[in-house]
């Protein structure tokens, strides 16, 4: 028996086994999370550069024209989106929809001039449903908070927290 675990033949169900596979479990679990974290910091550097730089191409013209500053409302955006995933490790959902909504209205501002109106009503449209689902999300997230703080043994204010669900 030994001769055959030397050689791989026996069933791999051992219970040094459970061990190896624990070890690497987390060692997956670290590469992933050491990966997420130099993600972050270079998206981050990414937005902080990007938002620099369109500011001091605002500076350096001496004015800030609609779009420009609502892109740097969409930095700012994507900056908080950064900032609460690396906090909580949850993704925001509602700040992709405010991001959407914004890029959608930047978009709409800058050409509305030259755009059929068929583009302008899809993009209206577009907010709209956007906006809707922001709505939604919102009243969800309230109505579990509410829920969960009438259930016995749940403390009120932890149940606020219930809201976070929303922003996962």
């Amino acid at each position: 028996m030994k001769r055959e675990r030397e050689r791989g033949l026996t069933c791999p169900q051992e219970p040094n086994d459970a061990g190896v596979k624990m070890r690497l479990d987390q060692l997956g679990g670290a590469l992933v999370s050491g990966f997420q974290l130099a993600a972050l910091f270079v998206i981050g550097g990414t937005i902080v550069w990007a938002a620099a730089h369109d500011y001091l191409e605002m500076m350096r013209a001496g004015r800030a024209k609609l779009d420009e500053i609502l892109l740097l409302f969409i930095y700012l955006e994507l900056g908080a989106m950064v900032g609460i995933y690396f906090k909580t490790e949850r993704l925001p959902v509602l700040f992709l929809l405010y991001v959407a909504i914004t890029s959608i209205t930047r978009f709409l501002a800058v050409d509305l001039k030259e755009l059929p109106i068929e583009h302008v009503l899809f993009g209206t449209g577009a907010i709209l449903v956007l906006t809707l689902a922001v709505l939604v999300l919102q009243l969800a997230a309230r109505k579990a908070a509410s829920r969960d703080a009438t259930l016995p043994g749940v403390n009120p204010e932890l149940a606020r927290g219930t809201r976070d669900w929303i922003h996962d």
